[in-house]
Order: C-alpha cells, then structure tokens, then sequence
C-alpha cells in the first residue's frame, strides 16, 4: 500500500471539491469543534441525533461517524438504527469507542454495534482498542492509560474478528489491516491538551472515507492531516487555547507542499 503526500492531497482535493455529507452522531462536548474542522477541510458536517431522522439523514450521507462519548439510551438506538441502515446502503461507518473500558455499558454498546454493522475503520486510543478486544484493560475515563503500541495486537485481533480498518491514536498512531501496519508519527505534544481531538480525528476519517474506498488509506490520510495540522498549528500558538484556532487555519490552508515536507509515514511491526 503505498500511501503518499501526493495520494493524501489528491483526497484532499477530492473532499474539497465534492463536500462530501458527513453524518455524524457524537458526544455534545465536540460537536462544534468537529464541525468547524470537517468544514475547514472542505467537508460538509450534520449532526443529527433523533431517531425519528437518522435513517433518512444516512441515506444522503457520504460517511456515517458514530462517537459514544456521551451515552443516553435515545442517542444508543439512534446509533443502532443509523449503523443499520449505513450497513443497508453501503456507507462507510467509522466508530470512535470512547472510553470503552472505563464501564461496562460503554463496552457493551460499541461490541452491540460492531455485531450489528462491522465498521469500515475503528479508531481509538490504546486503552479503548484493548478494551474491544476484551483485553481486559480499564481506560482513565476518556484517556487512554497506555501507549499506542501496546494494543498492536489488540488491533490485530480486532480488525481479523470484525474486518474493519483499526487505528490507535497516540504519540505514533497505528493503522492496522490485514497483514499491513501503517504508523503516522505527526503530531505535536500540546494536541492532548485539547479536548476532542481525537474526536475530529474520528470525523475526518469519515470525510477521507466519503472519498476513498481504501479505508486503511482513507485512515492514514486522515491521521496525517490531523498531525501535521497539528503541528503547524502548534508552531504559532501560546497554548492550547490559540491552538484550537490556529488548528482549524491549518487545516483550511493545508497544501501539498506542506504533507511533503512534514509528512512521517512508515509501515510498523
């Protein structure tokens, strides 16, 4: 798989030129953020929760993003019924298991859902991608209390059960499938200081997927265009605050020059 600069901003331009629909059922403490960063990168955001209109909203969108940041029991069979019909129509699905592991109705509901729908790409961090793969590992709330590399195999497992394209985000993220590793190493230290980063990571998988059936691809571009946003972003702010900002300016201003001069992209082990 040989995923490039070059392929990256074809993506880029792709989700530029198409605005691809990109449903998303997440938690209410990153809503906002999420939408400005699909629109900075050119995608077109929705957040449609009720019941009543997810199936209808699915069938317009060009990716489904179901994040369980914030559980209620409504907003479970919203997501229930949106998979379902994603699964129906062929739409891509990414999941965000957030804070899976930390209670048991959390885990169950992300197992339920990856029953009901396998995910075209799963991302997570460490402690919330072990939890899936019933690894018996606690996360700290919504953080995870491991690095990225030790659910390598957690994701190994995980993507051979499910099929789904896996990704664990940390200080190296990791993009699992099949027999392929991919590691992402941009980013910058201040990014966890952020609340919903790793939130808009998961919404901009679905507007990479929108564009491109490969969804280890589709995940590996998503990935570097977050961290290299990341740090652009980061050599011109004062914290995390002025970060937040000067995110969604990089993201809106990311060029090909800059995924080829920054981009650090391998394959792992």
């Amino acid at each position: 798989m040989n995923i490039t600069a070059e392929s990256i901003n074809t993506d880029i331009a792709k989700i530029r030129e198409q605005a691809p629909l990109v449903h998303n059922i997440t938690n209410y403490v990153v809503m906002n953020n999420t939408a400005n960063a699909l629109l900075a990168l050119g995608a077109s955001p929705v957040m449609a929760h009720a019941e009543e209109e997810v199936a209808e909203m699915v069938g317009i969108a060009g990716a489904l993003v179901i994040n369980i940041g914030t559980l209620s029991r409504s907003w479970v069979a919203a997501m229930f019924r949106a998979a379902g019909r994603a699964h129906e129509l062929g739409i891509p699905l990414v999941l965000d298991p957030v804070g899976a592991g930390a209670t048991t109705y959390r885990t169950k509901t992300c197992r339920a859902l990856m029953e009901t729908t396998a995910p075209a790409i799963i991302r997570g961090n460490a402690s919330e991608i072990m939890a899936l793969a019933a690894q018996g590992v606690r996360t700290k709330g919504v953080d995870s209390a491991d690095p990225s590399a030790a659910a390598l195999e957690a994701a190994r497992q995980l993507n051979e059960e499910t099929g789904s394209t896996v990704c664990v985000s940390g200080e190296v993220d990791y993009i699992v499938n099949g027999g392929d590793v991919i590691t992402i190493e941009n980013g910058h230290p201040m990014m966890p200081r952020v609340t919903g980063l790793g939130c808009t990571a998961s919404a901009l998988c679905g507007a990479f997927a929108a564009v491109n059936p490969s969804f280890p691809s589709a995940a590996a571009g998503a990935m570097a265009v977050m961290g290299i946003a990341g740090e652009m972003a980061a050599g011109r702010s004062e914290g995390p605050g002025s970060l937040q900002v000067a995110f969604l300016d990089a993201l809106f201003r990311l060029s090909e020059e800059d995924l080829k001069e920054r981009l650090r992209i391998g394959a792992g082990s």
